[in-house]
């Protein structure tokens, strides 16, 4: 059975605590510093829970971080691996070589098409980016795999969850089973999801007390198990009575 590990860490603090060369694959979403731009201007009210333009579900991880972020992933990863970093295109231009700084080979810009347009005034989006590099040489499980992956967003979920989909196709091209996943910014664990799906082991973190909880009973609903108890988790709600985010989305629909 796959195996996780979450923590309720700092991601690059997390990060530093992984031994050199144990991962497989990373897969991470950054809550990027271009969100409060976006927040100003009001195209990301769907990511408030406040009236306030910052919120306890997404305290930003800035650009000036990106270094040692970038520095943790190209140590704890395993020689020829693969690193998929989700951002929008103003980010791109500032993670890309920040990235290679540290020692990744840059292949291209993924193009998530969402299907459905999003908020926004000009040429509203619907796609967000996922950078892909490469430490050494690594080949994609299957070359026929167009880079415009057509998956629709979730709608009413966790604030920017990523569909699961998503996360399968780049678990599947860079990744085998019985392999480690990690993501240090985990939100509602959808990476995590997914790595369990196909008998990946995750190892996860993030500092939202709920991003914990969520994750957590999403992973045990798909018959992962724990490496060993969470600690941090204890003061949370219990597992048994966490609100799944299926569930909270057609609560949140009918209250409109």
């Amino acid at each position: 059975m796959p195996r996780y590990r979450l923590s309720h860490t700092d991601a690059v603090e997390w990060l530093r605590s992984l031994p050199d060369a144990s991962v497989d694959l990373v897969i991470t979403d950054p809550a990027y510093e271009s969100l409060e731009k976006h927040r100003a201007i009001g195209t990301t009210t769907r990511l408030k829970r406040s009236k306030g333009s910052s919120n306890h579900w997404f305290r930003i991880f800035p650009n000036s971080r990106f270094p040692e972020l970038f520095s943790e992933c190209w140590r704890v990863l395993k020689r020829d691996s693969h690193f998929y970093l989700f951002c929008d295109p103003e980010t791109m231009f500032v993670a890309k070589p920040l990235a290679e700084a540290a020692g990744f080979r840059f292949w291209k810009p993924i193009v998530w098409d969402k299907l459905h347009i999003g908020m926004g005034y000009h040429y509203r989006s619907r796609y967000e980016l996922i950078l892909f590099f490469e430490k050494g040489r690594r080949r994609l499980s299957d070359l026929g795999v167009a880079d415009v992956l057509p998956v629709p967003r979730v709608y009413r979920g966790y604030p920017a969850e990523k569909p699961t989909s998503l996360s399968e196709v780049l678990i599947r091209q860079s990744s085998e089973p019985g392999g480690v996943v990690v993501d240090p910014f985990m939100g509602s664990g959808s990476v995590g999801v997914a790595a369990a799906r196909l008998g990946r082991d995750f190892l996860g973190t993030d500092i939202c007390d709920e991003a914990l909880a969520v994750t957590e009973a999403r992973l045990r609903a798909e018959g992962a198990l724990p490496e060993e108890p969470v600690e941090t988790l204890k003061t949370l709600k219990p597992v048994e009575t966490v609100e799944p985010v299926e569930t909270r989305a057609m609560r949140l629909a009918r209250s409109g």
